[in-house]
C-alpha cells in the first residue's frame, strides 16, 4: 500500500495514519515493521469506511470510552480500531488475509 511518510517531531503518538499520509514522531520509525503495519491496518480501515466515517466513529468511539473508563489511555486502546490494529501489528501477513470490517470482531 503507496502512501507518503512525514516526520512530525510535536506529534502526540509515535505514529499516526490519516490516509494516504503516514506522520512519524521521529525518523527510525518510519523504518519499524509492526508501526508500519499497524498504520497500513488503519488505512484499511478508513478506505473501507470512505475515509470521513471513520474518523467519526472513532471520535465517538473514543469519547465514549473516556465516559466508561474515564481514562484516556483505556480509552484509547480499547477503540475498536485500535484493537483490530494492535492485535495484529505483529503478523506480516495479516494484511494479506484481513476481511472487511475486522474491526468490528475486536469490539
Amino acid at each position: 500500500m503507496k502512501y507518503w511518510s512525514i516526520i512530525f517531531p510535536k506529534l502526540p503518538a509515535s505514529a499516526m495514519a490519516i490516509y494516504p499520509l503516514m506522520f512519524f514522531k521521529y525518523s527510525h520509525l518510519k523504518n519499524e515493521p509492526s508501526i508500519i503495519r499497524h498504520e497500513q491496518i488503519h488505512f484499511r480501515q478508513q478506505i473501507e469506511l470512505l475515509i470521513l466515517p471513520f474518523y467519526v466513529l472513532y471520535l465517538i468511539s473514543y469519547l465514549y470510552n473516556l465516559l466508561k473508563y474515564q481514562n484516556h489511555d483505556k480509552a484509547y486502546l480499547n477503540i475498536c480500531f485500535e484493537k483490530e490494529a494492535y492485535a495484529n501489528d505483529q503478523n506480516p501477513n495479516y494484511l494479506k488475509t484481513r476481511k472487511l470490517y475486522s474491526w468490528i470482531m475486536n469490539r
